[in-house]
């Protein structure tokens, strides 16, 4: 045989012997049951790792249940904006309706409680805006409607009619610069006419200096000019100064001009003396 071989032959003897002696000293190390020690050794070694594993998974978990409450979240929150917008179309198509059935159950009470003749009528255009304008009515002389009727609100006097087709009537508010209304004073007594200055206000002319006139009195019709009974409500002083030997006495108008749905129309020239209705539209003066 060549010195080669042997020693070839030698190397793999010495190799076997070691790994028999070292596989013997590893199971007398690991005691009556290797395979036990094995597996804790390994378990000892995959701890860590399968801690962080464990970890991992739980974040990842944690991360997915996040995005998907994220998601049902935002999808509620869009169904609640769709619902919100949806209420709201509704009160926008419906606020109208209400508030014009709300004024019709006040303008019934007032017609109740006014013993006279009046006739109801529906605001159906209002120009107050423009030039000479005034509202619209959707009654007219088929209704036995003229000129020089007065007609008011439950909140107080509107104005009076001035002109009147076959279906339809114009009104003359009281804040029209060409309008003129008898009234007088709550607390003084003092009559004077009220004409219009502009949108929702008006002034009182021929009010004596000498007369104690305070902010917030309330103004009435006096019935003097045979257009509406005395005692309906028409405002309430909002700035009293002198002028000259007259006061310049100026009125909050209390009826909403521009938000008016249904009037009532009085009868042509009414008495001058009326019980007044409790509640609106009409005060204590």
């Amino acid at each position: 045989m060549a010195p080669h071989a042997k020693w070839r032959s030698a190397s793999w003897q010495a190799w076997i012997l070691s790994l028999l002696w070292l596989g013997h000293g590893l199971w007398a190390m690991s005691g009556r049951w290797p395979g036990l020690g094995l597996v804790k050794a390994l378990n000892y070694i995959s701890g860590p790792m399968l801690k962080l594993s464990a970890k991992w998974e739980a974040r990842r978990e944690a991360r997915s249940q996040q995005i998907y409450d994220l998601g049902t979240a935002e999808k509620e929150i869009a169904q609640l904006k769709a619902r919100v917008g949806l209420f709201e179309m509704q009160e926008v198509r419906e606020g109208p309706r209400r508030a014009e059935a709300e004024e019709a159950i006040r303008l019934l009470g007032l017609k109740q409680q006014m013993p006279l003749e009046t006739k109801a009528a529906r605001v159906i255009a209002n120009t107050r805006s423009a030039p000479f304008g005034g509202l619209v009515i959707d009654q007219g002389t088929e209704a036995g409607l003229q000129p020089d009727q007065g007609v008011i609100a439950p909140a107080g006097v509107v104005g009076r009619i001035w002109n009147a087709g076959q279906r339809q009537a114009s009104v003359l508010p009281l804040d029209a610069y060409n309008a003129s209304t008898g009234v007088m004073l709550a607390r003084s007594r003092a009559t004077g006419v009220l004409q219009g200055t502009g949108p929702g206000k008006a002034e009182i002319r021929y009010i004596s200096s000498q007369e104690g006139v305070q902010a917030g009195e309330a103004v009435y019709t006096s019935g003097l000019d045979r257009i509406f009974p005395r005692g309906l409500l028409v405002g309430y002083v909002s700035h009293v100064r002198p002028r000259d030997a007259e006061l310049k006495v100026e009125v909050a108008l209390s009826a909403p001009l521009d938000r008016l749905s249904v009037v009532l129309v009085l009868p042509s020239k009414p008495p001058i003396e009326v019980s007044p209705p409790a509640g609106s539209g009409k005060g204590q003066p």
